[in-house]
């Protein structure tokens, strides 16, 4: 009888855990239909994947946001919360050092001792976040001491990834030997020392410096040559943030008519996309960017989001970038490429 007890027993409780489990699919699907965000939220999640690293971030020191006149500090912990919310595990930090080279600004004091002391305290900012954070030294490449600043760089394992350049705000001229061949000696310098390069190539916008093809196609045969080991990585798409202006489509075309050619001065070119989607009249322009994106190649299209404090948080790109006419399978590519310069860390 204890037998057969026993397996009443284990039918009735077997019962009661189908009954229960009912209970709890009924519950779910009244929640969601109570609740049509709970649904909606599982859906976007399972559509839209944020991307696993962001290529393109900066900090902002009170010495930096003094500089920029800008009203507050941006620190690492401040982007980690907006990483968090935002889901994505890792950024590249790209140093604001060579914002004290700018020559439309007013003289800095002491100007190379507050490039280093701007490296250093991005590399110690990033130091805090290890495996989360990943710091580049900044310079002005056309200063006399940039050569200098990189070499130091190098041999800080917290800088010696990569470095950042600025041709805007250094108010490099393309059309300029003389700075062009300052530009190859940084690129050389860049790849002697194994230190990948995130270059802001498009020119200066409030001066109205010439760029368009003809500087694209000085870059390509004149500058990039001079880093063939290296990765370097383009920001925003070859343009400053958004895409309304028509001299960006023309400059990315030079790159993009080099890699259908399969050009081995490409080989280890990408682009981040900061900035592109979410700034300026960029929805006029979705369909162009996805096709310049497929023309480019997924593989090669890094997420970047840039400065948070701007208010343009990572999240806020993220919705933007998923705003883009691309499939979920190209969406997925981009966001989880892992760029040659973080394997090998």
């Amino acid at each position: 009888m204890s037998g057969i007890n026993r397996v009443l027993e284990e039918a009735c409780l077997v019962r009661s855990l189908i009954h229960l489990s009912r209970l709890l699919v009924r519950g779910l699907l009244v929640l969601r239909l109570l609740v049509p965000g709970v649904l909606l939220v599982r859906m976007t999640a399972g559509a839209q994947a944020s991307p696993r690293v962001d290529y393109h971030q900066h900090l902002l020191s009170p010495a930096a946001a003094q500089l920029l006149k800008q009203p507050r500090h941006f620190l690492a912990r401040d982007l980690i919360k907006e990483m968090d919310a935002a889901g994505i595990r890792q950024a590249v930090i790209l140093s604001l050092a060579y914002q004290y080279g700018n020559p439309n600004r007013a003289a800095v004091k002491d100007e190379y001792a507050q490039v280093r002391r701007e490296n250093d305290w991005t590399a110690k900012q990033v130091a805090l976040y290890p495996g989360r954070l990943i710091a580049f030294c900044g310079v002005d490449p056309l200063r006399e001491y940039a050569l200098t600043e990189i070499e130091r760089c190098s041999r800080d394992p917290r800088l010696s990834t990569g470095l950042k350049l600025h041709f805007g705000n250094s108010d490099v001229n393309l059309d300029d030997a003389e700075q062009v061949r300052k530009l190859r000696a940084i690129f050389r310098a860049a790849d002697s020392h194994h230190m990948a390069i995130v270059v802001h190539i498009h020119a200066n916008v409030d001066h109205h410096r010439p760029y368009g093809k003809r500087e694209a196609q000085i870059f390509l045969e004149q500058v990039l040559p001079a880093a063939p080991h290296v990765t370097v990585q383009v920001a925003h798409l070859a343009g400053g943030g958004g895409y309304d202006d028509p001299a960006t489509d023309a400059a990315l075309g030079v790159f993009l008519d080099a890699i259908a050619q399969h050009d081995p001065r490409v080989a280890r070119l990408y682009f981040d996309i900061s900035g592109v989607a979410g700034l300026g009249e960029w929805k006029s322009k979705k369909q162009l960017i996805a096709l310049r994106i497929r023309q480019a190649g997924v593989h090669r299209i890094l997420f970047g989001s840039d400065g948070a404090w701007t208010g343009f948080t990572p999240g806020r790109a993220v919705a933007a970038f998923h705003e883009l006419p691309l499939t979920r399978e190209e969406f997925a590519v981009i966001e989880s490429n892992v760029a040659p310069y973080l394997k090998a860390r």
